[in-house]
């Protein structure tokens, strides 16, 4: 798994090493790539970054994994600084967090909106009460944390492809 070169630009100067990439593959779970395989509709989806975020240096390479488990899959990353209409646009409580990624279907309409974090790694940080304002994104190699945000992703990827499967209208549209 190597980073696409969208995702380098929007992360340059980052230390999305080697080693991130290795806790990302660490953590990946083994029914993974069956489950990415069945998706059968086209999902496009947008990341709104930071190079200077933690979170996303960690969550990012998710994404890239997901992407590459299935073409269906299309993952476009834009630099919240350079884009600051999209930034308030995508505000989570009122802040201008990141990452936030926005699924839609394939004509076009937004389904799905998640970010910063992950349910997993917000327990763990209420459960630590203190430590950095921003994450660094560094994790280490088999962090069941880390596990468990992949686990968050792979399940909020599968539900916005089942929530794609069940529309009414691209039913219709697919005749399915």
């Amino acid at each position: 798994m190597t980073a696409s070169p969208e995702i380098a630009e929007v992360l340059a100067g980052r230390p999305a090493t080697q080693a991130v990439v290795d806790t990302v593959l660490a953590a990946w779970p083994e029914h993974a790539g069956y489950l990415l395989k069945s998706f059968k509709r086209r999902m496009p989806v947008l990341c709104l970054a930071g190079a200077w975020c933690g979170d996303c240096a960690a969550q990012c390479p998710i994404f890239e994994r997901i992407a590459e488990a299935n073409p269906l899959i299309v993952t476009r990353y834009l630099d919240r600084d350079a884009h600051l209409d999209t930034q308030q646009a995508l505000q989570i409580n009122g802040g201008n967090r990141v990452p936030v990624v926005i699924f839609f279907s394939e004509d076009g309409h937004e389904v799905a909106r998640y970010g910063d974090r992950t349910l997993a790694r917000y327990r763990q940080l209420v459960s630590q009460l203190t430590g950095e304002g921003c994450a660094t994104g560094l994790v280490k190699g088999d962090d069941p944390v880390q596990r468990a945000v992949v686990q968050d992703w792979l399940d909020e990827f599968e539900r916005v492809q089942w929530i794609l499967r069940l529309s009414p209208r691209l039913r219709r549209l697919h005749g399915d």
